[in-house]
C-alpha cells in the first residue's frame, strides 16, 4: 500500500498536468470557528463536486467544514459534467454540492433570461429549484465565477480590444477561439455567445476557426498563441499567471454565476444548522480569493483538498 506521502506526491504531478484524480483522502482538521455541532454527530452528509478546479476546491472545503462540525462527510467530489454532479443530487444520489445561480438557471431550469442582478438571479433561482426539484439554496457568495473572453495582452494591443463586441475588429480570418467541450454548446456559453453579440456560426465566425479543447488545455492553448481568443472562467487562476486579458461584457450577455451551496430538502429539514455553518465560509469567497485558490492548484501544483484546508485554517475555521 502506497503511503499518504506517495499518494500525494503522484497528486501533486497529476495536477500539474491539468488533471486531478478522484481522490477521496481527507485531511484531519479539528474545530476552530467552526465548532461541533450535536445535531450533525454521526449524521452521514454525501458532498459531491464537479470536475474542474474550483468545483473541487469548493467540494472541499464543505467536506472539511461538516467534518469539523461532526458529520459522517463521504467525498463524492469530481463527478465530471455540471449536468452528472447535479443529476447525482436530485436522484438522490447525492446530498449538497455548491452550485452556480446562472448554470441552474440557464442549464437545468430551461429559462432563456438571465436575470441581470446578482440578488433577483439568485431568489429567482432559490424559488423555482426548490418548487420544482425540492433543491434548498443557502445564500451565495460574492464570488461570480461568469464567462468571459480572454486574449492575451499583445492580441488586445494589437485590435485594440477592451470589450467582446470588438471582436469584430479582428479579421474573420484571424478570429480563432478555443473553446471547452462543455461550454461550447450551452445557451450560456460559446454558441448562446456568439447571438447575443450578433455573430453567426459559420459566417462571422468560421467553424474551423473553433478548437475545441479540454479545460485543462485551454489556457496554455491561448497563452502560445494557438487561437486569438477563449471562452474563460472570470476566476480561473491562469488568468493572472499567464498575463491574459478579460475583455468587458458590454451587452452583458452571461449570467449572474454566484456560488452557492445546494442541498436536498430533506438533508436542509433535518440539518438546518448547516446554513448557519456556510454563511460565514460563503462571506469571505470572493472572486480574487477564489482566483488565488484555484492558482495554487493550476499554477503551483497543489492538491484541492490541502488548499482548501490550508485556507478554512487561514480564516480560523478548522485548525
Amino acid at each position: 500500500m502506497r503511503t499518504l506521502a506517495a499518494v500525494l506526491l503522484v497528486a501533486s504531478a497529476v495536477a500539474a498536468c491539468g488533471l486531478r484524480p478522484a481522490s477521496s483522502f481527507v485531511p484531519p482538521v479539528e474545530p476552530g470557528s467552526i465548532r461541533p455541532v450535536p445535531g450533525l454527530d454521526g449524521a452521514r452528509i454525501r458532498v459531491t463536486s464537479k470536475e474542474f478546479t474550483e468545483q473541487l476546491v469548493l467540494g472541499k472545503i464543505a467536506v472539511l467544514a461538516l467534518t469539523a462540525a461532526g458529520a459522517d462527510v463521504t467525498d463524492q467530489t469530481n463527478v465530471q459534467g455540471s449536468v452528472n454532479a447535479r443529476a447525482s443530487l436530485t436522484r438522490g444520489d447525492a446530498d449538497l454540492m455548491w452550485e452556480y445561480t446562472g448554470t441552474a438557471w440557464i442549464t437545468y431550469l430551461g429559462q432563456t433570461d438571465p436575470i441581470p442582478d446578482a440578488q433577483g438571479q439568485y431568489v429567482a433561482v432559490r424559488d423555482l429549484d426548490l418548487r420544482r426539484n425540492g433543491i434548498v439554496w443557502l445564500p451565495p457568495a460574492p464570488l461570480n465565477n461568469s464567462y468571459s473572453l480572454a486574449v492575451t495582452r499583445a492580441t488586445a494591443e494589437k485590435y485594440g480590444l477592451t470589450k467582446i463586441s470588438d471582436v469584430t475588429k479582428i479579421p474573420v480570418a484571424q478570429r480563432t477561439f478555443c473553446v471547452d467541450h462543455e461550454a461550447f454548446g450551452r445557451d450560456d456559453g460559446f454558441l448562446g455567445m456568439l447571438r447575443g453579440y450578433g455573430l453567426t456560426y459559420g459566417a462571422d465566425v468560421p467553424r474551423g476557426n473553433v478548437r475545441r479543447v479540454a479545460v485543462g488545455i485551454l489556457y496554455n492553448a491561448i497563452a502560445s498563441g494557438q487561437c486569438a481568443l477563449a471562452l474563460t472562467s472570470t476566476t480561473d487562476g491562469r488568468i493572472k499567471a499567464l498575463g491574459l486579458v478579460l475583455l468587458d461584457d458590454d451587452r452583458h450577455f452571461f449570467p449572474q454565476y454566484n456560488a452557492a451551496v445546494t442541498m436536498r430538502r430533506p438533508v436542509a429539514d433535518a440539518h438546518p444548522e448547516i446554513a448557519r455553518i456556510f454563511a460565514p465560509i460563503s462571506a469571505k469567497l470572493t472572486n480574487q480569493v477564489m482566483q488565488d485558490l484555484n492558482a495554487q492548484v493550476d499554477v503551483d501544483g497543489d492538491v484541492p483538498v490541502l488548499v482548501a484546508r490550508d485556507w478554512l485554517r487561514s480564516q480560523g475555521f478548522v485548525r
